[in-house]
């Protein structure tokens, strides 16, 4: 497998990644090791879907495939879900052409 296995339980496809993909449904309040980071989920986690492995602000860049992927639309704690309740694609986004990303 390619990537980075996280605690088993989270793919993390490149170095530059700031969140990891669910390898299994997970449930909040597992512990995961992070490569040394203690992150505690915040709530589940259904299988193909990303978990922050890091504190993010308001307007961060979220990172998977070494690639921005999204930017935030509020600020999203380690171990919690992201998703489009708190990050917005930026991927395919014509409206955004020629805007700075």
């Amino acid at each position: 497998m390619k990537g980075i296995v996280i605690d088993g339980v989270g793919l993390k496809l490149t170095t530059e990644d700031n969140v990891a993909t669910a390898l299994d449904d997970l449930e909040a309040g597992r512990s995961i090791d992070a490569e040394g980071l203690d992150i505690e989920l915040l709530e589940d986690i259904s299988f193909g879907h990303k978990f922050a492995l890091e504190a993010l602000a308001e307007g961060d860049e979220v990172y998977k495939y070494g690639e921005v992927i999204a930017r935030t639309t509020k600020p999203v704690e380690p171990g919690a879900w992201v998703h489009t309740h708190n990050a917005e694609s930026t991927r395919g986004r014509g409206d955004l052409a020629g805007v700075e990303q």
